[in-house]
């Protein structure tokens, strides 16, 4: 039989074979606690009745479950031989009748990876924690199903937890004699099934809202986290948000919220940010701010809770049919969780944050060699796994903006609610959306399809002006390119931006003073309403960011960018000239050392947080991947120390304050920047209004571990002062930073060779083994990465196979060698897991945009 690896031909043949009218699921989860006995993996018991109806009775199908072992499978009261119809993923279903009974009784495996019933204990007190995390194909290592989208049906869970535990599920849950019973639910996919089980903190609160018809809809909710986070759940802010984004859904969609009650588990050592499981979402806890943040840490928790509360009917109450239509849920859900934060909360600038992060996500993703339409080819469920990347969310929401601009927002949003009452707990393809669409835009929507989300790449958009003699715009036109891998052009619907130069209050000021839209269609779009206007310092030509599309300059708009960005009035156009400015650096047509003064110069002047955040990551960027080898050193002191000025310079108490003094821990890199690092450590120097908080005392030390500042024993006194779950999470990923060969050796070894760590730690301890200071000290690894990745790939979860693979790769040995290397591999291993091949060639695709900037750089004088 075919192994864990679900094709998408076996999932089209299962579906036309079976249907499945409902799930009893019974798990034992008492084994959580206590010793475990034995060689194997700590299990829990699992029986799964499943009732379903085959097309042609007589044949032949399969039910998917990964286990340890199974005690007992029979099906229709016949009892079978689990040896010979389970082969560890796959349980042989033959001789089906019109009507079916599967009862499988199995023992299922503990996760510490993250996927299925992932067990965490709290360093802290000891406890133990459960929750079960599924997509795109994991609720077979909880119970067996029918692991596919398209075959929904109705769960219902039962579940025995050790004593004084509590235990959710997608229903509401009763506990009678020991065990806790659950309601059944809607027609569900299997992957959307949750269950949350230990001593959980819990905070309960309520939503209420009368309905079109007159009747009251009540919406249970609550939110948990860990006993050891209670101090720092700000459980209000969660349920202010949550109730915000009820109401707006309820205004916009027209479609009650379908499923009962609305918990929010904010879970340990989780992968994702979060999952939509109806009734039940689970965030990662790292949401649950132990210190000081600044309100992008706020808005970014806002848009999260939104999107996830989006899926409920794009996704959970709307399927899509296979995972190649994936994006009809993430792509809605990540354009609707900023919609709903502009819409409805106090964070009404998200658009800026969508423009300046998402985008640069999705820019990156889209000119990867592994980018996609974003209508994806899905062969099977690796590639699903490695499809939730900046096509399927970040490039799906810009090109939705785009869609909600083309048909306008009131024929977009009765789209939607006619989809959702039309489909309602059902599965769709794409056909099903567009053709709503159609009926309400009036529009035909085949050729935006076929250009949006039928073809891969991004277009870049760039003005040509024409001046008269008189200094005034005689043709403005928009040119428009593409890739010579994707050479197809787009239709756009942008708005060009005239900006000039002019003093106000005795400041200078870079101010629109004029604005045009226009349709760009083909190579070059005269843009006929801008001729005749005063010629213009800077072009904007997308402006307020309606398209999807990289942004290029003329000479004359980059001169005006370079003296003047900081004095943009507008955040979200200035916002859109630092993110076209970091893709020209990525696409070696603006020096990185250039773009780093660019940042010194005007990034102490930055107004939104979010922006100036994204600054720091892209300068850092810049400065260790970018920057020429031989001014590495220089650059990298300019940073430090404009970080300084910046942060004795920020307003006492302010966020910005913060966000440099987090940026300086990163880029310290002289013995004066530790030695204020170790004295605001020790609290011998004080900055006014910086509160040197647990979170903001790891980020000094792990600066600090890295230059061998401090060592083990340093780690050690700290991690007794915050002897938490995140705290040692903190201290292992110190711990590997430190520049010894013996600590990158014992790191290695601990991912590589091992599979002790959970998935947290794994995480930890690769984010600290590259450092870009220790560049010789990783050198021995490059061979060593290609000759282990292949076993770690077939050994490990996807998961760990994921983070190893993408976090090991030799990204700091930043040469013509390794980049041999990479394609030496890949030439060697045609036969490799297509997902593992594609890891490979997007990191080798990082390494070579990385030399040609180093070589666009190198080319400038210092």
């Amino acid at each position: 039989m075919p192994g864990e690896n679900l094709s998408r031909d076996e999932a089209r043949e299962r579906a036309a074979l079976l249907s499945v009218d409902g799930y009893d699921v019974s798990l034992d989860l008492r084994s959580a606690i206590g010793e475990h006995s034995g060689d194997g993996p700590r299990t829990f018991r699992s029986v799964t009745t499943i009732r379903f109806r085959c097309a042609e009775p007589g044949a032949s199908s399969f039910a998917d479950l990964l286990a340890p072992g199974v005690t007992a499978v029979s099906l229709n009261g016949r009892d079978l031989d689990p040896g010979e119809v389970f082969d560890g993923s796959r349980i042989l279903l033959e001789d089906l009748a019109a009507d079916n009974e599967l009862v499988v009784d199995a023992q299922c495996a503990y996760s510490r990876t993250g996927e299925g019933m992932h067990r965490f204990v709290d360093p802290e007190d000891g406890e133990v924690y459960l929750y079960t995390q599924y997509e795109p194909a994991d609720s077979r290592r909880v119970f067996a199903n029918f692991e596919q989208p398209d075959l929904k049906a109705p769960f219902r869970f039962e579940v025995r937890a050790p004593e004084g535990w509590t235990v959710w599920s997608n229903g509401e849950g009763r506990q009678a004699d020991g065990v806790w019973r659950f309601a059944e639910t809607k027609p569900i996919s299997t992957y959307i099934t949750c269950v949350v089980a230990g001593p959980y903190h819990y905070v309960t609160d309520s939503y209420t809202r009368t309905l079109d018809d007159g009747t009251t809809l009540q919406i249970p909710l609550g939110a948990m986290c860990r006993k050891g986070l209670a101090p720092h759940f700000d459980a209000d802010d969660v349920f202010l948000v949550t109730k915000q984004g009820l109401d707006f859904f309820h205004e916009h969609f027209d479609y009650p919220y379908p499923f009962g009650k609305y918990d929010q588990a904010f879970v340990p050592e989780y992968n994702l940010g979060a999952m939509e499981n109806p009734g039940l979402v689970t965030f990662r806890e790292e949401y649950i701010f132990r210190g000081k943040v600044t309100q992008a840490s706020y808005e970014a928790r806002a848009n999260v809770i939104l999107h996830e509360m989006a899926h409920m009917w794009f996704g959970d109450l709307v399927t899509m049919v296979w995972w190649d239509d994936l994006w009809l849920k993430e792509s809605f859900a990540d354009f609707m969780g900023t919609f709903a934060n502009v819409g409805a909360t106090r964070f009404e600038n998200a658009w800026i944050t969508f423009a300046n992060r998402r985008k640069a996500w999705a820019y990156r993703a889209d000119q990867l060699p592994s980018t996609h339409p974003i209508t994806a080819d899905i062969r099977d469920l690796q590639d699903a796994k490695l499809n939730f990347d900046g096509i399927t969310y970040a490039k799906g929401a810009s090109v939705l903006k785009q869609l909600v601009a083309y048909v306008g927002q009131d024929a977009f949003l009765e789209g939607a609610r006619r989809y959702f009452k039309r489909h309602a707990y059902g599965n769709t393809r794409l056909g099903d959306l567009l053709s709503v669409l159609e009926e309400t835009s009036g529009r035909d929507m085949g050729a935006w399809a076929r250009a949006w989300l039928q073809t891969a790449g991004v277009n870049s958009l760039t003005p040509q002006v024409l001046l008269t003699a008189e200094g005034r715009i005689d043709e403005l036109a928009v040119l428009q390119e593409a890739p010579e891998s994707h050479p197809e052009l787009r239709p756009h619907r942008v708005a060009i931006g005239l900006y000039r130069r002019i003093e106000k209050d005795g400041l200078p000021s870079l101010e629109r003073y004029a604005r045009a839209e226009a349709d760009v269609d083909g190579p070059r779009t005269v843009v006929a309403e801008l001729a005749g206007a005063v010629a213009p310092d800077l072009v904007l030509v997308n402006d307020d960011d309606l398209t999807y599309c990289k942004t290029r300059f003329d000479e004359t708009s980059l001169a005006a960018l370079r003296r003047s960005l900081g004095w943009m009035p507008d955040p979200l156009a200035r916002a859109q000239c630092w993110s076209a400015l970091w893709n020209m650096t990525r696409d070696a047509l603006l020096p990185a050392r250039e773009f780093i003064d660019l940042v010194l110069k005007f990034a102490g002047q930055e107004t939104d947080i979010g922006v100036l955040q994204m600054l720091h990551a892209w300068a850092e960027s810049a400065a260790v991947h970018y920057t020429a080898p031989e001014h590495r050193e220089e650059t990298g002191r300019k940073l430090c120390q404009g970080a300084s000025v910046q942060l004795y310079g920020a307003e006492a108490g302010s966020e910005h304050q913060l966000a440099w003094a987090r940026f300086f821990a990163r880029v310290a890199d002289v013995p004066a920047a530790f030695e204020l690092l170790t004295s605001l450590l020790d609290g011998t120097l004080t900055l006014p209004g910086l509160d040197v908080d647990q979170e903001l005392r790891w980020a000094f030390m792990e600066s600090l571990a890295v230059h061998e500042v401090v060592g083990e024993k340093e780690l050690a006194a700290e991690l007794a002062r915050d002897d938490t779950a995140s705290g040692k999470r903190h201290q292992v990923r110190c711990l590997a930073s430190r520049p010894q060969a013996a600590v990158k050796a014992q790191a290695w070894a601990q991912v590589v060779e091992s599979d002790e760590l959970s998935n947290a730690l794994v995480e930890a301890t690769i984010a600290g083994f590259a450092q870009s200071s220790q560049r010789e000290l990783t050198a021995p690894y490059v061979e060593k990465y290609f000759a282990v990745i292949e076993r770690v790939w077939a050994e490990r979860s996807i998961q760990i196979g994921m983070d190893v693979v993408r976090g090991l790769f030799p990204s700091l040995q930043d040469s013509a060698e390794t980049l041999t290397a990479a394609d030496a591999w890949l030439a060697s291993h045609e036969g490799a897991a297509p997902a593992l091949r594609r890891l490979v060639l997007e990191a080798r695709d990082d390494l070579a945009r990385a030399l040609r900037g180093q070589a666009c750089d190198a080319g400038v004088a210092g």
